[in-house]
């Protein structure tokens, strides 16, 4: 067992489920939400803060400030605590109770911007909120997750390898883009290292990170409204979008298998099986999704019948023939 001194020190590195019965492709499922923060977003709060420091950027006693939906505020939240900082999360109503109870618990203060940008949506509503407060001239050091190179450079010296490490003969890998941190980190590794490998990004529909039109999305982790600055679209061999309604489906269906997984989860393997059902071919292909948290940070969205009848007028009864709307939605995707 390992022995560590700060809660940050702690992420498991090597757990993967194999989902060939769930979905019937051999697609394996790289879980990154077992450590104190609860998401992959403890390895992007490690590697900023470390490049803070190490430039001089950001200094004893400092206050951070970032645009957070929730998960990157939360591991923030964490190892500021455990450093010393003081910590501003600015999020929006998408931000889950759970991610906020857990931001405050560590200590960070919560902001939550309730009116939308015009062009930018609440991102960008977000974004020039921590923009003035920066200019205040109050100290606060923003480490800006958007431009930052360690948000992807913390996924070329871990997930990728990781992830090379256990699948040498890997086919497909499928990533959800949210600031594109996962993404290009592990595109880039992939590149490098194993070209072979197909990247495929998966991104919600009403997310503009691609070209596409913005529409209203309610499940906080992936998708933008302001394209994120770290992207590179040529890293990405291909990209699928998946409606929110295809990824409430995903998660109750993994869930009747006993696998209470995050709404981004649900993103990724509903666009994977999609992909998988149009580009099989004749031989399986080996392939393996990242699952960016666990479902207990969306316990009350979800995973709650109230809520799920309010924003997509889901029924329980509808949801509980998840395993046929998912392969019928894949077939003729």
């Amino acid at each position: 067992m390992p022995v560590i001194s700060a809660p940050h020190e702690f992420n498991v590195p090597d757990l993967f489920i194999d989902l060939k019965s769930v979905l019937g492709a051999q697609l394996y499922l790289k879980c990154e939400g077992f450590n104190f923060a609860g998401s992959i977003k403890l390895k992007a709060a490690v590697e900023m803060i470390a490049r803070g420091e190490r430039s001089g950027t950001l200094r004893p006693g400092a206050t951070l400030v970032e645009s957070s939906s929730g998960n990157l505020g939360v591991a923030l939240s964490l190892v500021a605590a455990s450093k010393g900082y003081r910590f501003i999360c600015v999020t929006d109503s998408r931000c889950t109770l759970a991610n906020r109870q857990r931001m405050e618990n560590l200590g960070a203060q919560v902001r939550i911007i309730t009116e939308p940008d015009e062009e930018g949506g609440l991102l960008g509503a977000r974004i020039r909120y921590v923009e003035e407060l920066c200019a205040s001239g109050e100290g606060f050091t923003w480490l800006n997750q958007y431009a930052n190179l360690g948000n992807w450079m913390s996924h070329y010296r871990t997930t990728g390898p990781e992830i090379a490490a256990q699948f040498p003969d890997l086919d497909v890998l499928f990533i959800g883009a949210g600031t594109t941190g996962t993404l290009m980190g592990c595109a880039r590794y992939f590149r490098e290292n194993q070209p072979s490998v197909t990247v495929v990004a998966v991104d919600s529909v009403g997310s503009v990170t691609f070209g596409t039109p913005p529409g209203p999305r309610m499940i906080p982790g992936l998708g933008t409204s302001v394209r994120p600055q770290i992207l590179d679209d040529s890293y990405v061999d291909d990209v699928v979008h998946v409606p929110e309604t295809d990824t409430i489906r995903m998660c109750h269906r993994l869930v009747r298998h006993g696998f209470v997984l995050g709404g981004s989860t649900g993103t990724v393997l509903s666009g994977a099986q999609q992909w998988i059902d149009v580009n099989r071919p004749e031989r399986d292909i080996l392939g393996v999704a990242i699952s960016p948290d666990l479902g207990d940070h969306y316990l009350d969205t979800v995973y709650q019948e109230k809520w799920l009848q309010d924003i997509y007028g889901l029924e329980r009864d509808e949801l509980s023939g998840a395993d046929e709307l998912s392969a019928a939605s894949g077939a003729t995707a």
